[in-house]
């Protein structure tokens, strides 16, 4: 014959009813919608995810509010791709994208730490990384075009940033022909950055976007 429950017995089994159901609340909170974007939505766990990849890269994260706004520009830019059929990045983009990631690191050590402290597996930061460089493809062929510039804006952004800049560290400047490349091209990352960010406020009046974040925070 089972003996008879006694009271602790039993308020430990509620106890443990109640730590079960809190659980599952939390589990679900992480994947709560915090926007709706036209018939896709944005969760909490997709703001979480994002706000880690940028501590990993730039050591700290934005706001959530912030992230949001950052996934939604992701979202509008993911779509323009696909209609547009932008090819996945390569294996080997892949590969260049993850050095030029691990590049902004100490060392490997440094890169692991960092991405522990993130709380990023590996499979995460290539996830991200791989995401990263496709919508980079595609605003890259969409604006590059249309984003040259000329020798006078090379001249004058060597004149005024990088021999400014040596001469206040005490340096010696490279020579023109020596940074000309590299000008070049961050010049026209510029200005593939400046009309993008125009596209992106344009696009944003033409899809319906409805953010929940508040009410949703954990």
């Amino acid at each position: 014959m089972r003996p008879p429950r006694t009271i602790r017995s039993l308020l430990f089994l509620l106890g443990i009813l109640l730590l079960a159901s809190n659980i599952v609340l939390a589990q679900q909170i992480v994947d709560r919608i915090v926007a709706r974007v036209e018939n896709d939505v944005i969760l909490l766990s997709d703001v979480r995810l994002l706000a880690r990849y940028q501590l990993l890269v730039d050591g700290k994260s934005e706001s959530d509010a912030q992230i949001l706004d950052r996934l939604v520009d992701q979202w509008i830019v993911r779509n323009e791709a696909t209609v547009a059929h932008t090819p996945r990045p390569s294996e080997a983009d892949i590969r260049r994208g993850m050095q030029r990631l691990l590049e902004n690191f100490a060392s490997n050590d440094d890169y692991q730490a960092r991405r522990k402290l993130a709380g990023l597996s590996e499979a995460e930061v290539t996830q991200l990384t791989t995401e990263q460089i496709y919508l980079d493809n595609y605003l890259d062929s969409r604006f590059r075009a249309s984003a040259q510039v000329d020798e006078a804006a090379i001249q004058d952004f060597y004149q005024t940033a990088v021999v400014s800049r040596a001469k206040a560290r005490n340096q010696n400047p490279p020579t023109l022909d020596a940074a000309h490349d590299y000008i070049q091209e961050a010049l026209i990352q510029r200005g593939i950055d400046e009309q993008a960010g125009r596209w992106l406020q344009e696009s944003h009046s033409r899809i319906r976007v409805t953010k929940m974040l508040e009410e949703n925070r954990p």
